[in-house]
């Protein structure tokens, strides 16, 4: 849906466009960040990134399922994900709320249906947005590229927080250029996945392949406009 020449309709372009016209929606997504054992970042994006698709392939976000209507007002609109940090009591309450954890090495996201832009649950709406800054013990092993990668762009520093919610939309736009076979095998498999930093030189390559890039639409961190994620999935490779 978003390759390199961007439809004019991308939930994820930065100008004007009849998406702004709907009413707006986001994506919760909670991760665990207690004291004494943060998550790794990386793993923490891989995690937030399969969260993501573990939503849009729950029979409770499709067709008459319960939260198919509201993942329909979400996508008919800007895509917007936004993650927040929970520890302790703040971590059960989230968890006590319908949604979906998904257990990475050492990462926990919470995935929730999509809510009004200015309906956040209370339980959610206190949590905070920034401290998700987080750190990898190790410099990640290197992508496996017979499984889909999400690469990153090298001439941007997003916080944890932003980069998982960028890895998120690019593995939505991957979910959404493959076809029905190709989903299910993706599911069938676990959603393997890797999120991954591209080299200055891969990157040019990476956004002018003809695979999904996410453009932001600017609303944190970031200038609108900036390419911040590739979607590299082997069935998508030309």
């Amino acid at each position: 849906m978003s390759h390199a020449s961007t439809p004019a309709d991308s939930p994820f372009r930065s100008e004007p466009t009849a998406r702004d016209q709907a009413p707006q929606f986001v994506l919760p997504l909670v991760v665990r960040i207690e004291r004494a054992a943060p998550p790794a970042r990386t793993d923490a994006l891989e995690t937030a990134a399969r969260a993501v698709l573990v939503l849009l392939s729950d029979e409770r976000a499709l067709g008459e399922g319960e939260w198919a209507e509201a993942v329909r007002d979400w996508q008919d609109a800007r895509i917007r994900k936004v993650v927040r940090r929970a520890r302790g009591a703040e971590w059960r309450r989230a968890e006590a709320l319908p949604g979906i954890t998904v257990t990475g090495v050492s990462a926990e996201v919470r995935v929730f249906p999509p809510v009004p832009l200015d309906g956040w649950p209370k339980e959610l709406a206190k949590l905070q947005v920034s401290g998700t800054d987080l750190d990898d013990p190790e410099p990640p092993a290197a992508a496996d590229l017979s499984a889909p990668v999400l690469w990153l762009s090298p001439g941007l520093d997003m916080s944890a927080g932003k980069a998982m919610a960028q890895a998120g939309h690019g593995a939505q736009l991957a979910w959404w250029e493959l076809s029905g076979a190709e989903r299910a095998a993706w599911r069938d498999a676990g959603f393997p996945l890797s999120v991954r930093t591209a080299s200055p030189e891969r990157w040019t390559g990476l956004t002018t392949g003809g695979l999904p890039v996410v453009r932001d639409a600017g609303f944190t961190e970031i200038a609108p406009g900036s390419c911040t994620v590739v979607a590299d999935h082997p069935a998508l490779r030309r």
